[in-house]
């Protein structure tokens, strides 16, 4: 499988998909097959003398063995290795040469290209080379002068045998592959259609049959209707023809100006096909900076702090909405972890497969928090007993707003503290009683109190395990904790003892 490797020294890529101005903005990427074989086949005749007429490139013929290489690498579609790029362009006010208002009148032109920089985009062609087609396709990669624009200085070679890949992302085409997911866009590229003969055969036919046989050369056996000279008739087929290139080569060959004047709207012999590439494989904005590789150690908790724009913290929510916010903060999570690693475990509480995790209740627990007691939340615990991994504090990290109902404005949030439970009871004063509430002595505690109402998640029934007493057993049980000695019911009419501080003895 013979793989190109092609550098940009100018750090610029120039193309624009076919059918598309260029001031549309739009930029091909990757450079789609058609692009590449006729970069292929221009290289052949300006570097390596091929013989034929450039002005006149449908009459021109590659040898023998180029055409062989060039039909093999059109017959598949190659797969890419996408350097990282970004979109940009520049604009450009072009006098067109005459006076407006005694002004020079000019014309906003768009340059767009795609900023690559050192990266190397890599090109596979998954059918098998002779020694001498490898050789050829490697002359014609060394000769390749630019690929699109001129502008698009290109450095090319043929990987070697055991050279390294590439670094980027794979693109590859929709034939034959399954949609890999989110995360993946589709673009169209031009490839060439290797049924092209078989096609153009059958279209030809139909429009010569349209015409009437030339006569035989025999004078006597023409009619005064058929008395047109046979050269007239022969070039009447000729122009039927013309339209037509002879074969896929003469395809890749023909020049844009004879696609217009035929009324070709795309080349003959081409297709548009569709390749998967990642989302992020041409951003369009500042480009993002490189993650650290450094792998970050895993915490047990977060803490965050939520503030108003103005800073009013009666303005922030009641601690009545301690489950919405819960729930607000919870979907912003999955979904930057969604965007930044595809999907976070301790996060969500789902395998990639989406369906919920097995075994005690150990990914993350998020709660809001009213350590001032003033009735309104301001901090947000995040806290997990198998540990934030990296991914999920990226995703915390990178959380910067959430909401609440009623509110004038998102709610701002800013990391406050990081570390394990025992670090937490270490935070300052002002903080200290609340948390060792919160989090109860580092070891022995056998009295926990519920912060929170206990919602069932199943529909109550007077008795089994979807009674009250046997969904609350369910709940110890999910978070590794022993099945309950007793449990009552508390009249709400009636003082209890988180109303009133005192606790019953068990």
């Amino acid at each position: 499988m013979p793989t190109l490797l092609l550098r940009f020294p100018g750090g610029r890529y120039h193309a624009t998909p076919w059918g598309h101005h260029v001031n549309e903005g739009l930029i091909e990427w990757p450079p789609s097959p058609w692009r590449l074989l006729r970069a292929l086949l221009a290289t052949g005749y300006s570097a390596l003398n091929w013989k034929g007429d450039l002005s006149r490139p449908i009459h021109s013929s590659p040898p023998e063995e180029a055409r062989i290489l060039v039909l093999k690498l059109a017959s598949t579609l190659p797969t890419y290795r996408l350097p990282g790029a970004v979109g940009s362009h520049t604009r450009h006010y072009m006098p067109l040469g005459m006076l407006d208002k005694g002004r020079e009148k000019t014309t906003l032109v768009f340059d767009t290209w795609t900023k690559v920089g050192d990266g190397i985009l890599g090109i596979t062609w998954d059918v098998p080379l002779t020694t001498e087609e490898t050789r050829l396709l490697d002359r014609l990669a060394e000769h390749l002068g630019y690929l699109g624009r001129s502008e698009s200085w290109v450095d090319a070679h043929l990987a070697q045998p055991g050279e390294m890949p590439p670094e980027g992302t794979d693109c590859f085409p929709e034939e034959g592959h399954l949609n890999p997911g989110p995360g993946w866009e589709q673009v169209p590229l031009l490839a060439p259609e290797p049924g092209y003969s078989t096609w153009r055969e059958r279209q030809v036919k139909a429009l010569l049959d349209q015409l009437p046989p030339i006569p035989l050369p025999d004078k006597k056996r023409l009619t005064k209707k058929d008395r047109k000279p046979t050269e007239a008739r022969e070039s009447e087929r000729a122009e039927v023809q013309a339209p037509y290139p002879a074969d896929l080569i003469a395809c890749l060959q023909t020049d844009t100006t004879k696609l217009r004047h035929h009324g070709w709207s795309q080349p003959p012999g081409s297709r548009r096909v569709f390749y998967w590439r990642k989302t992020d494989a041409l951003e369009v904005s500042a480009p993002k900076p490189h993650r650290s590789t450094r792998k970050i150690p895993t915490v047990e908790a977060m803490l965050l702090s939520m503030a108003t724009a103005s800073g009013n913290d009666h303005a922030l929510p009641y601690i009545a909405r301690t489950l919405p916010q819960a729930e607000l903060l919870h979907a912003t999570l999955v979904s930057i972890a969604a965007q930044q690693s595809g999907h976070s475990e301790v996060l969500s509480g789902c395998d990639r497969q989406g369906q919920p995790l097995k075994g005690p209740h150990r990914h993350a627990h998020i709660l809001p928090l009213d350590l001032d007691r003033d009735g309104h939340l301001e901090h947000i615990l995040i806290w997990a007993p198998m540990g934030l991994d990296g991914n999920a504090q990226n995703a915390i990290r990178a959380a910067r707003q959430t909401f609440t109902k009623g509110g004038v404005g998102p709610l701002k949030l800013a990391l406050e503290a990081v570390g394990n439970l025992k670090d937490l009871r270490c935070l300052g004063e002002g903080y200290r009683e609340e948390i060792h509430a919160l989090l109860g002595p580092a070891e022995g505690a056998t009295r926990w109190i519920s912060r929170t109402p206990f919602v069932p998640p199943r529909y109550l029934k007077p008795h089994g395990k979807n009674s009250l007493e046997g969904q609350i057993a369910a709940e110890l049980s999910s978070r590794n904790l022993p099945a309950p000695t007793e449990v009552r019911r508390l009249d709400p009419r009636e003082p209890n003892e988180q109303q009133t501080g005192r606790i019953p003895d068990s």
